[in-house]
């Protein structure tokens, strides 16, 4: 590790192989912790190579527990956070939308660790159980249309990073892979990253693919369309700025989507959008990271089409009914109460 840190700090880069011996080491703990602390603080002051980023990627496929669900057709909604914009959880809100609209959606998610509450964090107060028995999620996708795939569960190399990357409590390169390593192995996929130059890392990577896809980055910051002014948007097809306006939608102030203090009440603004009772700058963000997520897996929707099944399914109570069918599905939250 002394040489490939010497190598790093002289500002010479990985190449993909090297990348992905590197990150297998350190995830089975053949480093201590203050080598891999470095390891990766050397990425927070430097940009990552599409080479490192893939090797990097490779070395974590390789060690996951595989799940197959191939004929579900599901896709995943997963934004790498680290934009330090303490949004509420918006991708997780939009999973249940576009699942409730009838794409069935595999959700990859963690625990937060530059933010308060991450989606794991979020399902396990309301008492959702995690699990990587493959016979369970094919069950919630019969019957909800939506599993949840917590990530420590399918990626058990990580036991020996996660407390690391909890103490530094920034975010990491394990932050731009995290969107990239669903152990589902999604065809379609809606990715939001944290910068612009993160955005043409991943377009590069998934135009060698064969996943349909859309990545997404605020030109102001966010990983996620925030409605708070232009959006990038490249997928299969190129790329493209979008304004909120262009597709029908107002122009918000960053006060208005706002998370949570804590869990508790992050879990509290979950609920009240999912049963209708959000704002309306809370509902129109939630739409459209949806409405991106229906067009990106049928390409012959218009935006505009895709905020139309998204509005639907959030407020004909479709989305609250998948949440009730994985999370509780003894216990019915109308959108009345």
């Amino acid at each position: 590790m002394k040489e490939i840190l010497n190598q790093l700090i002289e500002h010479r880069t990985l190449g993909k192989e090297e990348a992905r011996k590197t990150l297998k080491k350190i995830t089975s703990g053949e480093y201590n912790q203050s080598q891999m602390a470095a390891f990766m603080t050397v990425y927070m002051m430097r940009s990552i190579t599409v080479e490192e980023l893939e090797g990097f990627r490779e070395a974590m496929l390789e060690q996951c527990i595989p799940v197959e669900i191939a004929e579900y057709d599901a896709m995943d909604l997963c934004g790498t956070g680290g934009d330090g914009k303490d949004t509420f959880n918006i991708s997780t809100l939009s999973s249940f939308v576009v699942a409730g609209a009838g794409q069935n959606v595999a959700k990859h998610g963690n625990n937060g660790v530059s933010s308060i509450c991450g989606s794991s964090n979020l399902l396990a107060n309301f008492g959702y159980e995690f699990t990587n028995n493959v016979d369970t999620i094919r069950k919630n996708l019969d019957d909800a249309g939506i599993c949840f795939l917590h990530a420590p569960l399918f990626h058990p190399a990580m036991k020996n990073v996660g407390p690391i990357r909890k103490d530094l409590g920034v975010k990491t390169f394990f932050n731009m892979l995290g969107p990239m390593v669903n152990p589902s192995f999604p065809k379609k996929q809606l990715v939001g990253v944290f910068s612009l130059e993160l955005a043409r890392l991943y377009g590069y990577l998934y135009q060698n693919s064969d996943v349909q896809f859309s990545i997404l980055h605020a030109l102001d910051g966010y990983d996620e369309i925030s409605l708070t002014g232009d959006f990038k948007m490249i997928s299969n097809d190129g790329e493209r700025v979008i304004s909120p306006a262009s597709i029908g939608l107002p122009k918000l102030s960053a006060e208005t989507i706002q998370g949570g203090n804590t869990i508790e009440e992050s879990a509290k603004i979950f609920m009240n959008i999912l049963k209708g009772k959000g704002t309306k700058s809370q509902q129109a963000v939630v739409l459209a990271n949806s409405a991106a997520a229906l067009i990106t897996a049928d390409p012959s929707l218009s935006f505009e089409a895709g905020i139309a099944k998204a509005e639907e399914s959030l407020n004909s109570g479709k989305a609250l009914a998948t949440f009730n069918k994985l999370v509780n599905p003894k216990t019915i939250i109308s959108l009345a109460k």
